[in-house]
């Protein structure tokens, strides 16, 4: 017997699909366009590098999020016309994709959610002119409002939100140009402090960063991917969406930072982008942190719908309105608590939770034929051993290592990606692999 996620699931069909740049291409546009992934770009990497490094570490991070985070399941979603919870099941088993990638996925949203509601009341706030952080009455009080307030529109109202998200991304596209702008006359005089250089750390900083930020991202591509016609589709989507997207988002970033720094050096100015949007002044600013929190509305009613259609599809017993509703409230509480606030840490976790679901499933889609191989018996041993390998790896910068040994942990969430799955590929071979239960999936 299929668990119901798998029985009850009807591909998606051929009539529905459309063009990549009706779907996919905005959507993954709109999610670099959004401020919770270049405001702490610059941090660790601009410090320690130059322009060039951390441009060059970024085009390559782009690539590699389309090549081994996205392309894999965005094909097997695709071919299949099902959901990244269904196409799964091959890679983790019929049972076991009910844990991994099903309710890891909608964790890791509420986590999405607590960092959106923290950016978004930090940006309202400052918007209005108080420097009210988090703990503080004003910072709770927009916080709780904002958090209750998108989850239940994720509820109840996320189609009106889907028709509106191509038209806010491009708010954050042209406030980042002015930015941009205003500080592009420094950018030639910027160069880190010497005593701080290290090329090697800022270039590897930006792929973790990146990656991290884009790998939950990168395995929801099966559901992308299930909208799309064909292969061609998968591939234009992706260079343009995510390659292309990520490169000119957190390039404009990359480069107001140390524009700003070069037109202001010696001033005590920080790395993070929120600084670097108020050295444009006035009511300029003011209106750019307002818009950039309404810009933040797709992103944070996305999440809760996710995570309510994780836990309710995981979980039936459960009623999506009371599974998204009790998630959002601790995300709330994190936020508002300033636990999300750590946003590099935060993309380390992502990155290693689901850098080795992604490099598993691309070996179970090598070792099928590159197809699905449909779901397996019970739990497969060969995924949840890679997982639990690549996530060890994942977490080895928060781990007590050697000094000597931990700048070579990072790019930490690509070799989570690789440990995960080379280890699928032995575990596989090893005979750790259940068989497919296909035949029963088709009647």
């Amino acid at each position: 017997m299929l668990p119901d996620y798998i029985a009850k699931a009807v591909p998606n069909p051929a009539s529905n699909r459309r063009p990549w740049y009706a779907n996919t291409a905005p959507s993954y546009a709109g999610i670099f366009l959004w401020i919770g992934f270049y405001r702490p770009l610059a941090n660790g990497t601009l410090t320690r590098g130059s322009v060039a490094v951390c441009l060059a570490g970024l085009a390559l991070a782009g690539f590699l999020c389309y090549a081994l985070y996205y392309r894999v399941p965005a094909m097997l979603g695709m071919k299949t016309g099902l959901p990244l919870y269904v196409v799964g099941s091959s890679t983790f088993g019929a049972r076991g994709g009910t844990i991994m990638p099903g309710l890891l996925m909608g964790l890791l949203q509420i986590g999405w959610f607590a960092v959106n509601t923290f950016i978004a009341a930090d940006f309202i706030l400052k918007g209005a002119g108080s420097q009210a952080g988090p703990g503080t009455l004003p910072f709770i009080v927009t916080g709780a409002l904002w958090g209750l307030a998108m989850g239940w529109i994720g509820v109840k109202g996320i189609q009106y939100v889907a028709r509106l998200s191509t038209f806010l991304s491009f708010i954050p596209l042209l406030m980042l140009l002015v930015v941009f702008f205003q500080t592009a006359g420094g950018v030639s005089a910027y160069q880190p402090a010497p005593a701080e250089a290290n090329s090697y750390a800022a270039f590897t900083t930006v792929i973790a960063i990146v990656i991290g930020f884009f790998a939950t991202a990168g395995a929801a591509g099966a559901d992308f991917g299930m909208n799309s016609r064909n292969a061609c589709d998968v591939t234009n989507g992706g260079w343009i969406g995510i390659a292309l997207a990520a490169f000119v988002a957190g390039g404009l970033v990359l480069l107001a930072v140390a524009g700003a720094h070069g037109l202001h050096p010696g001033s005590g100015l920080g790395f993070d982008f929120a600084e670097i949007i108020q050295t444009v002044g006035g009511p300029v600013a003011a209106a750019m942190f307002f818009l950039f929190a309404i810009a933040s509305v797709p992103p944070a009613c996305f999440c809760a719908f996710i995570a309510g259609n994780s836990f309710s599809t995981m979980i039936p017993g459960v009623s999506r309105a009371g599974s998204t509703m009790g998630g959002v409230a601790i995300a709330v509480v994190l936020a508002v608590t300033g636990v999300a606030a750590n946003l590099i840490s935060f993309f380390s976790i992502v990155g290693a939770s689901f850098g080795p679901i992604c490099g598993a499933m691309a070996a179970d889609y090598l070792l099928s034929g590159r197809r699905w191989a449909g779901p397996r018996e019970g739990v497969n041993l060969a995924g949840y051993g890679a997982w639990a390998v690549g996530f060890l790896v994942g977490i080895l910068p928060f781990l007590p290592i050697p000094a000597a040994v931990r700048p070579y942990t990072e790019p930490a969430p690509l070799f989570s990606f690789v440990a995960g799955f080379l280890m699928y590929f032995v575990l596989a071979k090893a005979g750790l692999e259940p068989k497919p239960v296909a035949a029963t999936a088709a009647a």
